[in-house]
C-alpha cells in the first residue's frame, strides 16, 4: 500500500490565513499565533487572540459526519458543562452556532483548557475521576442519542475486517493468518454481547482514554467529544486500567467506589471489556488504512504500511484471543 502523494487532499486547502479568518468570525481578533495540536482525524490549532487568550479551533473532516451528527455532539458536551461535569464545550458565536462554515470547511471554537496528561496513580484521583464519569453517564442515560453512532460489533469489528480485506491492506503473505485469527475472535465477542444484553445503552464520551482528560488543581476535565456514541457504560471505563489483572482490578473497584455516587453500574458489563479491546483494536487498524490518502497519514504513521505491523498485529491479535477466554475482571461493590 502506499500513499498518492501526488493527489490533493481537502486538507490541503486549509491555509493559516483560513484558520484565522475563521476565528475572527467570532468578533476576536487574532494575534497570529498559531499551533497545530496533536489530531489527525479533524484538524484542531490553538490559536491565541488578543482580546481573550488563547482558543482552540476544530475543523471537521470533509465528508465523515453530517451536521446533524455534529450538533449532536456539541449538544451533549454543551449539557455537561451546565450541569458542571467538566467537559469543554464550543463556545457559541453571537448568532448562537457553534458549528459554523468558512472557506469551505465545518469548523467550531472551543476555549483553551490547560492541564496536564493524567497519571491516576492516586485511589482518590481515580475516585474522583470516577465521579465524573458517573455523573456524565447519568446525564447520558436521560436521552438518546439520535444521529450518533452506536458502538456495535458490525460497524467496528465486521466492517474494519472487510475493509481490510477488500482493499488488500494486508501485506499478501500474512493475509491468510490475519483474517484466520480475526474469524476466530468474532464468535467470543459476540458470546459476551449476548451474555450482557441487559446492559443499558446510553451516551457516551465513547473515547475516553488518558490523552482525552486534561488534569488541573481541581480534578479532571474531559476533551474531543467528537467520537460520542451510545454504548455500554464500561467504553468509558476500560481505558482508565493498565498494567496486570490485580492492578486492573483493584483501579477498577477505586474507579467504580467514586461512579457508584450517581450511577449504578452493572457487573455483566465486564465480560465486555476484552471484546470493547479486541473491536477497538480491529477499528484502528481499518481507520489507518482509511485514511491513508490524507498525507499526514504516512507522514506520522510511517510504521503501519511495513511487513512489521503486520506480524505484530497477527501476534496480538492471538493474545487477544486468549484474552477472551479469560473470566471477567472481578469487583466487589
Amino acid at each position: 500500500m502506499t500513499a498518492p502523494h501526488s493527489q490533493s487532499h481537502p486538507y490541503d486547502a486549509l491555509t493559516p490565513e483560513i484558520i484565522l479568518e475563521a476565528v475572527e468570525t467570532y468578533g476576536t481578533r487574532c494575534t497570529g499565533g498559531l499551533l497545530a495540536l496533536n489530531s489527525y482525524e479533524n484538524r484542531v490549532y490553538r490559536v491565541d487572540t488578543e482580546d481573550g487568550g488563547p482558543c482552540v479551533a476544530k475543523f471537521y473532516r470533509p465528508g465523515r459526519w453530517d451536521e446533524a451528527t455534529i450538533l449532536e455532539e456539541h449538544l451533549f458536551a454543551q449539557q455537561l458543562a451546565e450541569h458542571e461535569i467538566p467537559a469543554v464545550a464550543p463556545l457559541a458565536r453571537r448568532d448562537g452556532a457553534t458549528l459554523n462554515h468558512y472557506g469551505g470547511f465545518r469548523f467550531a471554537v472551543f476555549p483553551w483548557q490547560p492541564g496536564r496528561a493524567p497519571e491516576l496513580n492516586s485511589r482518590a484521583d481515580r475516585a474522583l475521576l470516577g465521579r465524573y464519569l458517573g455523573r456524565l453517564h447519568r446525564l447520558g442515560a436521560a436521552e438518546p442519542f439520535r444521529h450518533r453512532a452506536r458502538l456495535g460489533i458490525e460497524e467496528f469489528g465486521h466492517r474494519s475486517v472487510r475493509y481490510l480485506k477488500e482493499h488488500d491492506i494486508v501485506p499478501e503473505e500474512l493475509r491468510a493468518s490475519f483474517f484466520a485469527i480475526t474469524a476466530y475472535l468474532f464468535p467470543p465477542i459476540e458470546a459476551a454481547f449476548r451474555a450482557a444484553d441487559d446492559a443499558a445503552w446510553i451516551r457516551l464520551h465513547g473515547d475516553c482514554h488518558l490523552g482525552n482528560i486534561l488534569w488541573t488543581d481541581t480534578g479532571p476535565h474531559l476533551v474531543d467529544f467528537d467520537d460520542c456514541l451510545t454504548g455500554p457504560a464500561v467504553q468509558d471505563l476500560w481505558m482508565l486500567l493498565s498494567g496486570e489483572r490485580e492492578e486492573m482490578e483493584l483501579q477498577l473497584a477505586d474507579v467504580l467506589s467514586g461512579y457508584g455516587e450517581f450511577m449504578e453500574f452493572n457487573p455483566a458489563e465486564l465480560r465486555l471489556i476484552e471484546p470493547l479491546r479486541t473491536l477497538r483494536m480491529l477499528r484502528y487498524m481499518a481507520w489507518l488504512a482509511e485514511r491513508w490518502d490524507d498525507p499526514a497519514f504516512p507522514r506520522n504513521f510511517p510504521w503501519f504500511n511495513t511487513r512489521r505491523y503486520w506480524e505484530e498485529q497477527v501476534l496480538t491479535l492471538k493474545q487477544q484471543a486468549a484474552a477472551l477466554d479469560e473470566p471477567p475482571l472481578s469487583w466487589m461493590a
